[in-house]
């Protein structure tokens, strides 16, 4: 008996360390059916699951045009082109966001901490930052799913 208490603590503790946002509060509000209805499959897997879809599979990798890219699920500017570079790691890099509209977490999922990166606006998991990016200017590299992404070329 008493190994199944502890067990169930570790459960519900180990539960809480998959990801922790600074914000749980946001002004884009829906039920997971709605957000269903919205959203692709794998948008939803990305974007309200914390999933990853698969390195190489997002045509936004190729998009060298000037713009914007926005949230998937509620349309808020994320990330300028012009900090767009190519990683080679598969997914869509950028070496800065749009200031006041992408949070940060920490997440635990893979066994080790990450620093989640999220849509201020709606929750939506976009990916992860890391430190390993452009030295010549930030030094950041925020490793997003192009799933959770759209893009809005800027007008003429």
């Amino acid at each position: 008996m008493k190994n199944l208490a502890c067990l169930l603590i570790l459960m519900v503790f180990s539960s809480q360390l998959i990801a922790q946002r600074a914000t749980t509060e946001y002004d884009v509000i829906k039920t997971a059916q709605e957000w269903k209805k919205s959203l692709s499959d794998l948008e939803y897997y990305v974007l309200r699951e914390q999933g990853t879809e698969r390195p190489f599979s997002s045509p936004l990798l190729k998009i060298k045009t000037k713009g914007t890219y926005v949230c998937k699920a509620c349309k808020t500017p994320l990330f300028k082109s012009d900090h767009k570079f190519d990683s080679g790691t598969g997914w869509p890099s950028f070496d800065r966001e749009v200031k006041g509209n992408v949070g940060y977490g920490t997440d635990y999922k893979v066994g080790y901490a990450r620093s989640e990166e999220y849509c201020l606006k709606c929750g939506g998991h976009l990916g992860h930052v890391f430190t390993d990016g452009p030295k010549n200017t930030t030094g950041l590299r925020h490793c997003i799913n192009g799933a959770a992404l759209a893009f809005v070329p800027d007008s003429k």
